[in-house]
């Protein structure tokens, strides 16, 4: 579904300045130099209306959160969340993950979330799909050698396309779950994982890690 256009997006966007880079690609080798003092560097792909982002962000102060976010209508929405919290250690990249190697440098990135993409449910579409081999590709250029992928969705024919595409790749998965909040809430929800989870529908998590033995799924 199109999210509606927000009225006022450019003003709104402008308000929120301090949080957006628009010339990221000046930033690639150069992000902990640039904003000093964190221990640690993490991408967040598709952040939404930055529920998941703003907790997370404030969760972790010594952590340095780039959310990448394609839909500026939505962005603008997770943005204002940071500012009116004055929320530091995070920043907003209007781009498409397939540049992500024009963003961050080899091995500059501590971690990755992918939360709730779009499934692209048609065969044709499996490589749009952020968990496609070419994907990951980029994650493991990215990524530290002992960096990680954090992946959620609610949709399980997408979940277990995943899990074939990560091991075929040669990733471990660990935490590998079909139910995430079976016992109650686990971890921070998004705005579209709280609805799910109000909904009873189940949630599909997993952490993968480059060049690791793989661990039994569990249900």
């Amino acid at each position: 579904m199109r999210m509606r256009k927000k009225p006022n997006l450019e003003p709104r966007m402008a308000a929120c300045a301090d949080w957006l880079i628009t010339k990221p690609e000046e930033l690639a080798g150069r992000w902990r130099e640039a904003f000093p003092g964190y221990d640690a560097l993490w991408i967040e792909l598709g952040c939404g209306k930055g529920r998941f982002t703003a907790e997370t962000a404030k969760t972790e102060p010594n952590t340095l959160l780039i959310a990448v976010e394609r839909v500026p209508d939505a962005m603008v929405v997770a943005m204002e969340r940071a500012k009116a919290e004055n929320i530091e250690n995070v920043r907003f990249i209007d781009i498409d993950a397939a540049r992500l190697t024009e963003i961050f440098a080899p091995g500059e990135a501590d971690g990755i979330y992918i939360n709730f993409p779009d499934p692209w449910k048609k065969s044709r579409q499996a490589k749009r799909r952020l968990t496609a081999p070419a994907f990951l590709k980029l994650y493991e250029t990215v990524l530290r050698p002992d960096g990680e992928i954090r992946f959620k969705t609610d949709n399980r024919p997408l979940y277990l396309w995943s899990v074939q595409s990560f091991s075929q790749n040669g990733w471990g998965l660990y935490e590998v779950t079909t139910d995430l909040h079976a016992d109650g809430v686990c971890g921070i929800m998004t705005d579209y994982e709280r609805k799910f989870y109000d909904l009873g529908v189940q949630i599909n998590r997993l952490v993968a890690k480059k060049n690791h033995e793989r661990t039994e799924a569990s249900e």
